[in-house]
């Protein structure tokens, strides 16, 4: 059980900080009717006793967090969501006095159990998370908290940085690059802003291109859905679990896959072999493991999403603080995905997505007009999403504790089938998936069975 230790509001250096009002663009605005990103950063420290917790690990987060909002001022401000009928749109908007909730918590919990890779309960990990601040009603809009932060001490073990953040605000480059920054000042004492390891990041919206008044379209598709946002998604009745895929199981899942692939066809990566993988185990699990007959030639579907930063034109900076991904939808038949071919032929479907529309700067944001209604038109069918992306490195957040030792994103937990993806702390991938307790319990069987196989 996790005890509340201290509630603090961490704001930016006065005076240091001026008022921005920045229109959220079409990448941004789809995001809105999500519930919060949720992560979970555990860090293994035996020194850690309540007493160094509670008069250094605390002050100096709390201190480099206010110094890292210097520099990211407008993650301390609210989303508004107007609600008047007129030509308002929703904007990220910081006000000098704006603040991130912080708060502070000692827990009895074991740490090692919940580091561990094998199935956990789900339910557990939610004391670790920070509760979002309730929406607040103005007199025409809904104001949304950007950010919130909790810090989980257990004693004589380790720490837990908690973060609750909304997804229209930033994407996962941009939420990491801040959160990088805020362990780089962190590992230097937390008394300066110092030798932050990143570029810090450009706010200006202007950079991005609208290809056709795309922001209107999806505005008026979000106000036309319900806007609440549900409280955690209690009880879950899933447990979750990490399945690693080191270097040398990558390799041989893309030899497996080349050795098929037609000389100068597709490019392999091995975010393609890892998702290809992942999802024909767990096309085969709920085949085992579900009600029901599902006729061969019912679509299956993968959602992934890719940053496209340096793929737009022009590009933009690396440092872009937003949204900026495009999604890919890959399609195979029922029979071909649950068959001996399914890693193959959800490799190369998956591949030509990756092809034929992340990678080609023409077709990038063709259609982009569609988009929720082409995302609407599956989300109820057959369809295995991801969240993560390979190329964000996680475990590298270093606030002077060395490296993660296990993230997990709760988010996946709200979905029906959907797994997180990430690097792990050794050079390979890894893939966190939450599901009933019955149908872990399959699809490991079939995970480990890619082993006797000589797939892994």
């Amino acid at each position: 059980m996790a005890t509340l230790m201290k509630k603090l509001q961490v704001a930016p250096p006065p005076a240091e900080v001026v008022e921005q009002l920045l229109p959220l663009s079409f990448f941004d605005i789809h995001w809105l009717p999500f519930p919060p990103i949720r992560r979970l950063f555990f860090y293994e420290l035996p020194c850690c006793s309540k007493s160094y917790f509670m008069d250094t690990v605390v002050p100096m987060l709390q201190n480099s967090l206010s110094l890292t909002l210097k520099h990211y001022s407008p993650i301390a401000g609210k989303i508004i969501y107007p609600l008047s009928s007129d030509n308002a749109k929703p904007a990220l908007h910081y006000v000098p006095g704006d603040s991130i909730s912080l708060s502070v918590f000692e827990s009895d919990k074991d740490f090692d159990t919940l580091t561990s890779d094998l199935p956990r309960h789900c339910d557990q990990f939610y004391e670790f998370s920070p509760v979002s601040p309730p929406v607040i009603l103005d007199s025409d809009s809904k104001l949304l908290r950007v950010l919130a932060v909790q810090v989980t001490c257990f004693p004589d073990k380790g720490i837990c940085i908690g973060i609750a953040n909304h997804h229209s605000a930033g994407d996962a480059t941009s939420i990491v690059g801040f959160l990088k920054s805020w362990a780089s000042i962190c590992k230097l004492g937390g008394d300066k802003d110092e030798g932050i390891s990143n570029p810090l990041a450009i706010f200006d919206k202007a950079l991005i291109k609208d290809p056709g008044d795309v922001v209107s379209i999806f505005w008026k598709n979000v106000k036309e859905r319900p806007f609440e946002y549900a409280p955690f998604p209690l009880p879950t009745s899933r447990v979750r679990a990490t399945y690693k895929f080191s270097q040398s199981k990558i390799k041989r899942l893309k030899d497996s896959i080349v050795s098929r692939n037609p000389p100068g066809f597709l490019s392999i990566s091995s975010f393609v072999a890892t998702t290809a993988y992942i999802w024909t185990c767990l096309a085969r699990t709920l085949v085992q493991d579900e009600e029901g007959e599902v006729a061969d030639d019912e679509p299956e579907f993968f959602l992934f999403s890719g940053d496209c930063r340096s793929r737009l034109d022009p590009p933009l900076p690396e440092n872009y603080f937003g949204n900026c991904l495009v999604y890919g939808l890959a399609e195979v038949r029922h029979k071909d995905l649950v068959g001996d071919d399914g890693l193959y032929v959800s490799a190369v479907s998956i591949a030509e997505q990756i092809k034929n529309k992340l990678n080609n700067k023409e077709r990038l944001l063709k259609g982009a007009e569609n988009w929720m209604r082409d995302l609407g038109s599956v989300v109820k069918k057959r369809i295995l999403s991801i969240s993560g992306s390979a190329r964000v490195d996680l475990y590298g957040l270093d606030f002077g504790w060395g490296c993660v030792r296990k993230v997990e994103t709760l988010s996946i937990d709200g979905q029906k089938y959907s797994v997180s993806l990430g690097r792990d702390n050794a050079g390979g991938l890894e893939v966190g998936l939450s599901l009933p307790p019955t149908k872990m319990a399959v699809f490991a069987a079939i995970f480990a069975s890619g082993e006797d196989k000589g797939l892994l």
